[in-house]
């Protein structure tokens, strides 16, 4: 009887001994635990970032009501040790010959609309895109804040810039921003240093003539030299000067 029972408890020990061990819980299930958690701190993060960058930029807008801002090709330049010429002034310094000229040729509108020109960037648009369509509000911001290489995803991050600085920043200061640091020949920024370089004489002391010569340079600075223009350079600013004097008080709000 002895005998039997331990045989008894020998084959239920034995049959403890063979049953398989419970399976482990795989690195699946534990990654799988782990992810939801990691998205949620890789999303904070990144929000953080956002929220970063929108108080710079924000901080940045309020700083430039004051201070004149360089541009990003400017700051480009410094990095890179290349030379940058260029000479801060109050708008009262430039003259009121080359606000006319730049306003008439880069935005006649500029004192109307707020930040762009719906109506030229619709008709831009309809016709394909052949010309362009940035008002002084978003060359200024791209110069800024942007790039300055074109393509669509700039233009669509400068429309709502240039909008939101229109309404920040009074109409003056945004032109006198933009012509603090228009680039006007390679490594030449501003109006005051674009008159020294070309024509030896301070901004406010521009002729209408010189006004219209700088200011067609602009779309072209590096191709066009308002001190030896070309005869198509100009002819185009013979056509600018006598066009904006006609063109009523289109500069008004900046005078």
């Amino acid at each position: 009887m002895i005998g039997w029972r331990r045989s008894g408890r020998d084959a239920g020990t034995a049959a403890s001994t063979d049953a398989p061990p419970p399976a482990k819980r795989g690195r699946g299930a534990k990654s799988r635990k782990r992810q939801p958690g990691f998205l949620r701190r890789l999303f904070a993060r990144l929000l953080r970032a956002i929220l970063l960058l929108v108080l710079l930029f924000l901080a940045s807008n309020l700083l430039f009501m004051f201070v004149t801002p360089p541009s990003t090709i400017m700051l480009a330049r410094w990095l890179t040790l290349q030379p940058v010429a260029r000479e801060t002034v109050p708008l009262e310094a430039i003259s009121a010959e080359l606000r006319l000229m730049v306003i008439a040729s880069e935005d006649g509108q500029y004192c109307r609309h707020l930040g762009v020109d719906w109506r030229e960037l619709r008709q831009v648009i309809e016709s394909g895109g052949a010309r362009g369509a940035s008002t002084i509000s978003m060359q200024t911001a791209k110069n800024v804040y942007l790039w300055p290489q074109r393509s669509y995803i700039r233009k669509a991050l400068e429309i709502p810039i240039a909008i939101w600085l229109d309404f920040l920043w009074s109409k003056p200061r945004m032109l006198e921003i933009y012509l603090n640091i228009a680039e006007w020949d390679e490594g030449v920024f501003g109006a005051e240093a674009a008159a020294q370089h070309y024509f030896n004489r301070s901004a406010a002391d521009l002729t209408r003539h010189q006004a219209a010569l700088l200011a067609t340079a602009l779309p072209a600075p590096q191709r066009r030299n308002p001190a030896a223009p070309s005869a198509g350079h100009a002819r185009l600013a013979e056509r600018l000067a006598y066009r904006a004097v006609r063109s009523g008080p289109i500069a008004a709000c900046v005078e």
